[in-house]
């Protein structure tokens, strides 16, 4: 029998989506099974106590390299000293996704979808998490009949045709559960389509099992969008829970989001879209960025986004080439010359899908870009996230 020596488990509890998620990796002295702990990583874990707390499934610890601080699978999950440097904003919630929820956690900002935060629990916390003001905090979890009065704003709204459950991470939730909510939208007429958003196909791919499949299979049209950022994450473990969705007829997209250091050079980004497609798993967007406060040495200029689309373009099949785009109050915005303006010194500006104007604090810095964006006076009429004083307190206390 094998056994995992970093918490003495045998296959059966390893493979155990449950015993994944008891086992989180949250305190020094266990991560320091996993990896040797910089001086730099440790100031980071102290430093953001109580504004953002880190959780790690021992799976996806086990990707990490032990010596490697640069390890993009570590950098994802592991407090980061630069965290704590000063930032250009402080923001909590960049797309204003509380002023656009009608009834709690239930997000209307496109006539006919909703994004439906079931849950504030994740197997993992990303360090550039949009929601790091929910992720983890007690306040944003739901109760039943919170989960019902949201049900009842959808019954009640008949131009919602899609729902996506996201959270937090849906996937945390009981098969029971998962079956009950998706039962509950099937009995709505107008609901056309459920999507779910989870990373547990990345971080704890354990969960996709054969009795989850079957709930998402009794639910038809069920899509399911998940979010891998680096090929290191393409897993056996990974491509089996893939090909266990594929087979139960669960179209799978993934949501990649463009991170410094991590995969912002085509070479990597290629690789993962070409084994993304391999998994059966269609590439759909690459998110830039959020303006999430202490997420700056992740964040990269727009146009080198738009770069990275130019070289990858032409050089792999056009069905492994994911939608660049800027997540906005607005709505998102494809980030391709049809959209973006051009550059007003440390905005970038650019024309959203409803005509509004949206200006995104976005510094250039020593990059050289290859796409042209000219330089334009700032449009009076642009929107823009807050700036003030720089801050790394980027989120509620959680």
């Amino acid at each position: 029998m094998t056994t995992f020596p970093q918490h003495n488990a045998s296959d059966e509890e390893w493979t155990d989506w449950r015993w994944q998620m008891r086992h989180r990796v949250n305190d020094e002295a266990t991560l320091a099974r996993y990896i040797r702990i910089t001086d730099g990583e440790r100031h980071a874990i102290k430093a953001t106590r109580g504004i953002f707390r880190w959780t790690i499934t021992p799976y996806y610890a086990s990707l990490m390299d032990a010596y490697d601080p640069q390890c993009p699978v570590r950098q994802h999950v592991v407090p980061q000293a630069p965290e704590v440097e000063p930032d250009i904003v402080g923001v909590v919630d960049p797309l204003d996704e509380v002023g656009h929820s009608p009834v709690k956690n239930l997000v209307h900002n496109y006539p006919d979808k909703v994004a439906f935060c079931v849950t504030s629990e994740c197997a993992v916390y990303c360090r550039y998490c949009l929601r790091k003001r929910m992720v983890g905090d007690a306040d944003y979890m739901m109760r039943k009949d919170e989960l019902r009065d949201a049900l009842g704003y959808i019954r009640e709204t008949p131009a919602i045709r899609d729902v996506l459950l996201t959270g937090g991470d849906p996937l945390v939730f009981s098969d029971a559960n998962i079956d009950w909510l998706l039962g509950e939208l099937r009995a709505i007429p107008h609901v056309e389509v459920v999507r779910i958003g989870s990373r547990l196909p990345v971080v704890n791919p354990m969960r996709i099992t054969p009795e989850l499949c079957a709930v998402l299979q009794k639910h038809h049209p069920v899509w399911l969008n998940t979010h891998f950022n680096h090929p290191k994450e393409l897993t056996p473990e990974a491509s089996g829970a893939a090909a266990r969705l594929a087979d139960a007829g669960v179209p799978v997209g993934n949501q990649s989001v463009l991170l410094a250091g991590i995969n912002d050079d085509a070479a990597t980004l290629k690789a993962l879209c070409e084994g993304l497609v391999g998994l059966r798993v269609r590439p759909y967007y690459l998110y830039h960025a959020q303006l999430i406060g202490g997420t700056a040495h992740l964040r990269t200029p727009i146009e080198k986004g738009m770069d990275l689309m130019r070289e990858i373009r032409g050089h792999t099949s056009g069905f492994a080439v994911p939608a660049y785009v800027l997540d906005t109050p607005d709505g998102k915005v494809p980030l391709t010359r049809d959209y973006v303006l051009g550059r007003s010194g440390d905005h970038v500006v650019m024309r959203t899908t409803r005509g509004t104007l949206w200006a995104e604090p976005n510094p250039l810095g020593d990059y050289q870009p290859l796409t042209s964006v000219p330089e334009i006076p700032m449009p009076p009429e642009a929107r823009t996230v807050p700036t003030g004083a720089p801050t790394f307190v980027h989120a509620e206390a959680v």
